[in-house]
């Protein structure tokens, strides 16, 4: 029995305790998130046809993107909207070269550093040479990502004639996101038809059941179509022009499962379909195929597995299996790792943000969790030919690590391994030591020729960034052995690549476009972001260097000694050296603020300023075009308002009412009417929202992104801090 004294020691501890969060304008919940019901508080549901609202099954490695009937029945309607997409990381179309092109025919030497050695450059070339010119275009499209097939419903009215979309009423569909499946429900000619559709966790199968009285009426059929690639620098899935361009054909058949092949000159596939009953597969007409079931039942339940190898007979998992698999892995998912709940902030924008951070989390889960690098949509359709943009992976990837989600980064790393020779051969070809990592890259790491990819840097540093946030997750020399290699040759590039300045003592970084990529690279030298990642990076290569038991390397301590400084005009960073107008002209306030970068992505460096880094914030903020930004721009505006102890800023950055910065309904960041998806938006917000609950190094605050107003409730759990 506690004593009265002690009795009132304890509530006078407790009463200042409170007090003193009243002080501190955070309501902190200490008890554990539902996360069942926060989840669930966020399911998308559709009730009507909205091209832009189609939504995603998937393991991460392979997404199925479906429209209001569960399945790819109308493609075309969503053609413009978000596309009803199937892609795997594995595929890709490599078609024949037949007119023997040349890699080194797009080649460009220049000496944009002005060192007297002309460098080669893999550039788009202009009409007055056609051969180069159809040489690079042929390498920027050649291999391109495939669509590997649209599977979808054919029903039928009374009359025989394919039900349209107009024809479909009382639309109810729901993306549960806790089992990762969706529910649909419709009527078509006063017949209701209910779908179930879910994607295996681990394999490349999507499954559906089907119940509707059109099945047994024989008025309802599983359709199997092949697109030919559009060959375009965009590709939604529906090109039926080109039948004979490609080969299709039915391998095996049998009253439960059948076998098709897909071949697109050099480029062969497989789809495994199985189904629960007795159904019979039907040719069409060339590359289209039809499951027709038995009509003595009103319900149907079908997989369909898609291959680069031939798979068995009988390999498919049923419906059952990927269902329970799509249930248990997703459950596993959201039980693990971190969680953010804002419910009781009274900020009016609190359930939005939390809706983006949920909906995003379940999107890069599904499109950007592979073993290759993403591309910019995913894997729902092709941008830039499908390529990967490496620049971009920091953004597609960083954000698992911060949620306690380790794994789901290194599952890319070792893809950096496999293209280690490119990277070399790269570095080789130009007069450099060690990798020199390419930015706009096809499954097997080759560059794409380009008049801007293979003048960025900022990829460079990366992989140092990678391999840095497992090390602080599994400090053990097991990490070092499987990086420190690849970390080494990174910074071997690094060091080797700025240009030593003998009458400034100094080395500049020049030659370049840089992440504000309006800049040309024969008149752009030393950005500031560039700058400080370079500092950063070479300096956390000597921490590895010193991890291993090695000495520093001295090439790497001269060039971290010697590195130009940042840029600075009237106590103002500027976006590269020389251009004193970087906020005055409207020419220069477009595209990425990555000036900010430098104090925002990146810890501080390079005895940065944070003075000047705060005047070049406010500067940006009241100067920039906004409206001619990306995706990602916000969440990197939103980190650099933290750090500098503007939480308020943060949070207006992060939900900024612009078109690029716009959340659609089913959680994807839409940029315009090309690129209706655009996930490094999503990472980047899960990047910020990571950083400003949790913190960064050196911050011990709770939740010091966040305003201290009391308009914001928050419990948060299981994040790691941002370097």
């Amino acid at each position: 029995m506690f004593k009265k004294a002690e009795i009132a020691r304890w509530k006078s501890i407790a009463t200042l305790f409170v007090f003193g969060m009243l002080l501190s304008g955070m309501q902190h919940r200490e008890a554990p998130i539902d996360r069942l019901e926060l989840i669930s508080r966020h399911h998308v549901n559709n009730d009507g046809i909205d091209s832009l609202s189609a939504l995603t099954v998937g393991n991460g490695a392979f997404a199925f993107t479906v429209d209001v009937t569960g399945l790819q029945t109308f493609p075309e309607a969503y053609a413009k909207g978000v596309p009803l997409g199937t892609q795997a990381t594995w595929g890709w179309h490599g078609p024949v070269n037949r007119d023997s092109f040349l890699f080194e025919e797009t080649m460009r030497y220049v000496d944009f550093a002005n060192t007297g050695m002309p460098v080669s450059y893999p550039i788009q070339w202009g009409d007055d040479e056609p051969r180069r010119q159809n040489a690079a275009n042929w390498f920027r499209k050649s291999p391109h990502r495939l669509q590997l097939g649209n599977v979808g419903f054919d029903m039928y009215r009374e009359d025989g004639s394919l039900v349209e979309i107009g024809d479909l009423s009382s639309i109810k569909q729901q993306l549960n996101l806790w089992t990762g499946e969706i529910h649909s429900h419709f009527e078509v000619c006063g017949y209701p038809v209910s779908v179930i559709t879910t994607a295996h966790y681990e394999q490349d199968v999507i499954a559906a059941q089907v119940k509707s009285p059109l099945i047994a009426l024989g008025r309802l059929r599983i359709r199997i179509r092949y697109p030919y690639p559009s060959l375009g620098f965009f590709d939604n899935g529906t090109e039926w022009e080109h039948p004979r361009q490609h080969q299709s054909a039915v391998l095996m058949s049998s009253k439960g499962d059948a076998l098709l092949s897909h071949q697109l000159d050099n480029t062969v596939y497989y789809t495994a379909v199985g189904w629960d009953g007795e159904a019979k597969l039907r040719t069409e007409t060339q590359h289209y195929y039809q499951i027709v079931p038995d009509t003595l039942t009103d319900e149907f339940e079908v997989s369909v597995l898609f291959s680069p190898t031939k798979p068995k007979m009988g390999d498919v998992p049923a419906y059952p299996i990927c269902r329970t698999s799509s249930n248990e892995g997703w459950r596993e998912f959201w039980l693990g790792g971190a969680a953010i709940d804002f419910a009781g902030s009274t900020d009016s924008r609190a359930h939005e943000l939390e809706r983006r951070v949920v909906l995003s989390q379940y999107l890069t889960r599904v499109q950007c969790a592979g073993t290759v690098p993403p591309q910019e949509t995913g894997l729902t359709y092709s941008s830039w030919f499908g390529k990967a943009h490496l620049e971009m992976h920091w953004w597609h990837a960083v954000h698992y690590a911060l949620w306690g989600r380790i794994s789901l980064l290194e599952q890319s790393l070792g893809w950096y391994r496999d293209i280690a020779p490119k990277a070399m051969e790269i570095a080789e070809r130009q007069g450099y030591e060690g990798l020199r990592w390419p930015k706009m890259v096809d499954n097997s790491g080759q560059e794409s020729p380009s008049s801007i990819a293979p003048f960025l840097i900022w990829q460079q540093p990366h992989f140092i960034y990678f391999a840095e946030l497992v090390y602080r997750e599994y400090p053990n020399s097991q990490t070092l052995d499987r990086f420190s290699d690849l970390v080494f040759a990174t910074a071997d590039f690094m060091a080797d690549f700025p240009v030593y300045d003998a009458e400034k003592g100094r080395y500049d970084l020049t030659g370049i476009i840089p992440a504000q990529e309006i800049f040309q690279p024969d008149s752009t030298s030393n950005p500031t972001f560039e700058l400080a990642y370079w500092d950063w990076g070479l300096r956390i290569a000597q921490q590895w260097r010193e991890r291993c038991g090695l000495p520093r390397k001295s090439e790497w301590d001269d060039v971290i000694g010697k590195l130009a400084p940042l840029p600075v005009y009237q106590d103002v960073y500027l976006s590269i050296e020389d251009i004193t107008e970087s906020f005055t002209d409207s020419r220069y306030t477009v595209d990425h603020p990555t000036v900010l970068g430098a104090f925002g992505m990146l810890p501080e460096s390079m005895k940065l300023n944070r003075s000047t880094m705060y005047t070049t914030f406010e500067r940006v903020w009241d100067n920039w075009q906004w409206e001619q930004t990306w995706g990602w721009d916000f969440p990197m505006v939103a980190m650099t308002a933290a750090r500098l102890g503007n939480p308020q800023k943060a949070l207006d950055a992060l939900l900024m009412d612009v078109q690029t910065n716009r959340y659609l309904h089913n959680g994807h960041n839409y940029q315009n009417e090309n690129l209706s998806i655009y996930l490094p938006g999503n990472g980047g917000l899960l990047t910020a929202v990571a950083m400003m609950a949790e913190g960064w190094d050196g911050i011990d605050r709770v939740f010091p992104g966040f305003p201290k107003d009391g308009s914001w409730c928050i419990k948060k759990e299981g994040f790691r801090k941002m370097m």
